[in-house]
């Protein structure tokens, strides 16, 4: 999905009892925490950091954002990545999570608020995610955020014709 530019961001602040925090070495496993509650999808490993993040400390606390309760537990997770550095290039949601206790608070909005409004501040114009069909809770949130289906082939087209009846908000295919 696309979003063609990032003016006129939706902005969804941090509900009372939540914090949020950058990266800070050693999230690397809160992250796969996280994820192996809230992705039944993806097997989420510290292999599966190194490889969708590298090990560039200064990169992630500028980019990985985390999502915490009133405890102090990470509950969250989302980042303002990206895919070419070294060529001006779209900013990219990536890896969006809530643990599955936590959903449903309108958490979620305010971490796509939070790494789009960083995907701008960083300098980038547009952005774009990806995601799966199976996600369709997560895709209504990307249209409400004037996020847009990408359709490259026929087969994007009839993927989106079917998701259709099951998406809150209007797609033009």
């Amino acid at each position: 999905m696309i979003r063609d530019n990032l003016d006129a961001l939706p902005d969804y602040g941090v509900p009372d009892g939540y914090s949020i925090r950058w990266y800070q070495p050693g999230d690397e496993q809160s992250w796969c925490n996280i994820h192996v509650l809230a992705d039944k999808y993806t097997q989420a490993t510290s292999n599966l950091f190194v490889r969708e993040f590298g090990s560039d400390i200064p990169m992630l606390t500028e980019r990985q954002c985390y999502l915490f309760d009133r405890k102090e537990v990470p509950v969250g997770t989302a980042c303002a990545w990206f895919d070419d550095q070294n060529a001006p290039s779209p900013g990219r949601v990536h890896w969006v999570a809530i643990v599955p206790e936590e959903q449903g608070k309108g958490l979620a909005k305010t971490l796509l608020s939070i790494v789009c409004h960083r995907l701008k501040k960083l300098g980038h114009k547009n952005a774009y995610l990806t995601t799966q069909t199976v996600r369709i809770p997560a895709i209504n949130l990307y249209l409400k955020f004037g996020f847009t289906p990408a359709i490259d082939s026929e087969r994007d087209k009839h993927i989106w014709r079917q998701l259709q009846n099951h998406l809150k908000y209007p797609i033009h295919i």
